[in-house]
């Protein structure tokens, strides 16, 4: 069974929630990124979102934009982020997802970037900018090489729309906790849990919530009422900072059902 659905499974049974953690892949370079992403593994995160770095990213905030286009400038692809999944596979069984844009996924080829991924060890796929309607083509190719389609919801989806999304989910579903572009914020927003409990209507599979989560008291609040909890920008930031292993440890004790460090 896919990584990604037995580690949520196992983490459940246990009566704890996940964390996710997002981190750019070739940011600072090849090596410093490599390095990053096992430091975070290492100190808590249950599951890695593999960022792919591209030149127009409309869903991300100033920081994961910068994060990218120190990527870019280093000279990262595609074929080198599979190459460092597969080296990390062979150290470690937490799954891992290939976060990107739809582009360079349609530039390298959704039937050979699914096959490939597959063989480094990636589970699963999280496509920003590609509208459900237009996915069907990669899902299939996903499904064949056993790789989960993520799908997103958003605040400003509409119930009718979510049930349509919700009926093809695997794996879990990433809602969205604010309107527009990724970044830390100072509070989350006080409806969250509303929405949450109206997905849960629709959907038997784990609920992650990410975009603006950033220290250990927001993700305690937001694993009250999620299964799982993203952290990106900030992750990004701490790993440009020097402190991550520090915030992944305080992130993990939140989400995993203990007070974090003073």
């Amino acid at each position: 069974m896919n990584r990604i659905i037995t580690t949520l499974d196992a983490l459940k049974r246990q009566e704890k929630k996940a964390l996710i953690g997002y981190l750019t892949v070739g940011d600072p370079d090849l090596d410093g990124s490599e390095r990053n992403i096992r430091t975070a593994i290492e100190n808590g995160v249950d599951i890695v979102e593999l960022g792919v770095p591209f030149s127009d990213p409309t869903a991300d905030g100033p920081t994961i934009q910068e994060a990218g286009q120190r990527a870019l400038r280093s000279g990262t692809t595609l074929k080198q982020i599979l190459d460092i999944a597969k080296r990390l596979r062979g150290s470690f069984d937490t799954p891992m997802v290939l976060f990107s844009y739809a582009n360079p996924l349609f530039s390298y080829g959704y039937e050979r970037i699914c096959a490939a991924a597959a063989v480094c060890g990636i589970d699963g796929l999280l496509v920003v900018d590609l509208p459900f309607e237009e996915s069907g083509e990669l899902r299939e190719h996903m499904k064949r090489h056993g790789l989960v389609f993520i799908q997103l919801i958003a605040p400003t989806t509409s119930l009718e729309r979510a049930e349509t999304i919700l009926a093809q989910a695997d794996g879990f579903v990433y809602y969205i906790l604010v309107k527009g572009i990724t970044g830390a914020r100072e509070q989350l927003d006080s409806s969250v849990g509303a929405h949450v409990a109206e997905l849960r209507k629709r959907v038997n599979i784990p609920i992650a919530v990410g975009f603006g989560i950033s220290n250990g008291r927001q993700a305690r609040e937001a694993a009250v009422f999620a299964d799982a909890v993203v952290v990106g920008s900030a992750l990004v930031q701490a790993a440009r900072d020097g402190n991550l292993a520090a915030l992944v440890q305080e992130l993990a004790e939140a989400v995993h059902g203990k007070s974090p460090k003073a």
